[in-house]
């Protein structure tokens, strides 16, 4: 019993450094969020990009968009069911970033139904940096040969639309107005599953119960 407390004890205090992880993280990722946008990542640091260090980061992006090459993915939103616009943004120095433009409801996926949002010429984005999400959302796969996509997986759509020099993150853009409205950018969703003070007490309940316990069978021996 004195064994199981120690470990009780030990699980408790990983938890509470695992909360003030958490914690320490939530508030660097509301730093990214209010911050002055900064340039996106270019090619040189793409290999050190991480989800702990860079998603949620405030970027911008200049360039042309391959609206040809856009890749639809499915969603659901507080806007109902659609797809999100994954549309490659093609800059200066050759290389490529997705940029999520934003939502559409199943019956805008045409882009003949919103020709006024298919924006030419060179533009300015400003979002946020998000991390691959290869293979595909819970117990459905992407299907690339059938045009099927359930998460937004930067290496399978650059490789199925024959891109090239393609960053390895994407760009959620911001809720700034589309002409026609649509797709409707800024609904990216931040949100931190943080349980560990639950865990914690939790461990630490049951180290008190079992040094309680083992305190009780020592008694009754010594009686």
């Amino acid at each position: 019993m004195f064994f199981l407390t120690l470990i009780f004890i030990g699980l408790g205090t990983w938890q509470v450094q695992r909360l003030f992880w958490k914690l320490d993280l939530i508030a660097r990722v509301d730093a990214r969020v209010t911050a002055t946008p900064a340039p996106a990542p270019s090619s040189p640091a793409w290999p050190a990009i991480n989800a702990e260090n860079d998603e949620y980061r405030r970027v911008t992006a200049t360039g042309i968009f391959r609206h040809d090459a856009e890749t639809l993915v499915q969603a659901v939103t507080d806007l109902g069911p659609g797809f999100w616009i994954l549309t490659p943004l093609e800059q200066k120095d050759g290389t490529t970033v997705l940029v999520n433009r934003g939502f559409v409801p199943a019956d805008r996926r045409d882009p003949g139904l919103r020709p006024d949002g298919q924006l030419t010429g060179p533009v300015k984005i400003t979002g946020l940096v998000r991390i691959s999400e290869p293979g595909g959302a819970f117990l459905r796969s992407n299907d690339a040969a059938g045009g099927r996509w359930y998460s937004r997986d930067v290496a399978a759509i650059a490789a199925t639309k024959d891109l090239e020099k393609v960053a390895p993150y994407f760009i959620d853009a911001d809720a700034t107005p589309i002409p026609g409205g649509l797709p409707v950018g800024g609904l990216t969703v931040i949100r931190f599953r943080n349980s560990h003070l639950v865990y914690a007490v939790t461990w630490y309940l049951l180290a008190v119960m079992s040094a309680g316990g083992a305190y009780a069978i020592q008694r009754k021996r010594l009686a």
